[in-house]
C-alpha cells in the first residue's frame, strides 16, 4: 500500500483510540465501589424559604384558603398571605426589582410545583419573571408575599401602594 507524507495511515489514527480503551479498560477493571457506611444521622427535609415562596428541589406547595380581619384570603408556604399587585397582567409580574425586595413573589424551583388546597376552586398556574424565575399565579394573578408579614395569618399589605396591594382572594 502506497501512502503519501500527508496521508495518515490507519494505524496512526487508530492508536490513540486504542491506548484510550486500555487506559479505561485498566483502571475499571477490579475498581468497585465501597459499600456506603450506615447512616446514624437522623434525615431531615430541606426546609423551603418562606420569604420568596420557594421549596427545597421536588417540593409541593399547598396554596390553602384562610379567614382574618380582611375576610378570606389565599396563603401560601406556612400559612403566610398571599397578595396581588393591580398592575400586573396575566402574562407580566409589574413588580420587580427594589419592590420584589418589600414584595417577595412566590416562586418556584425547578421541580416545584403548587396547588390548590381546600377552598381554592381558581387555577394555579406559572408564569416567567424578567430574571427567569417562575412565578406562581391564580386566576392569571401573579401572587406575592409581603416582607413585613411576620407570621401565619398576617395581613400587613393590604391596602398598600394606595390601594395596589391586595389580598390574593380564593
Amino acid at each position: 500500500m502506497l501512502t503519501s507524507p500527508h496521508t495518515p495511515s490507519f494505524g496512526r489514527l487508530a492508536a490513540p483510540f486504542v491506548a484510550m480503551a486500555l487506559i479505561v479498560g485498566a483502571c475499571s477493571a477490579g475498581a468497585t465501589a465501597a459499600p456506603a457506611a450506615p447512616s446514624t444521622a437522623p434525615s431531615t427535609a430541606a426546609s423551603p424559604s418562606a420569604s420568596a415562596g420557594g421549596a427545597a428541589s421536588g417540593s409541593a406547595y399547598t396554596i390553602t384558603a384562610q379567614t382574618g380581619a380582611v375576610g378570606k384570603f389565599l396563603a401560601g408556604e406556612d400559612g403566610k398571605t398571599l397578595y396581588n399587585f393591580q398592575p400586573d397582567t396575566a402574562t407580566t409580574s409589574a413588580c420587580n426589582d427594589a419592590c420584589a425586595a418589600n414584595w417577595p413573589p412566590f416562586t418556584l424551583e425547578a421541580g416545584e410545583t403548587a396547588a390548590a388546597g381546600a377552598g381554592v376552586s381558581g387555577t394555579i398556574a406559572t408564569l416567567t419573571r424578567t430574571d427567569g424565575s417562575m412565578q406562581v399565579t391564580y386566576n392569571g394573578k401573579p401572587l406575592y408575599y409581603f416582607k413585613n408579614d411576620a407570621k401565619a395569618g398576617d395581613t400587613n399589605g393590604q391596602g398598600q401602594g394606595g390601594g395596589k396591594w391586595t389580598v390574593a382572594a380564593p
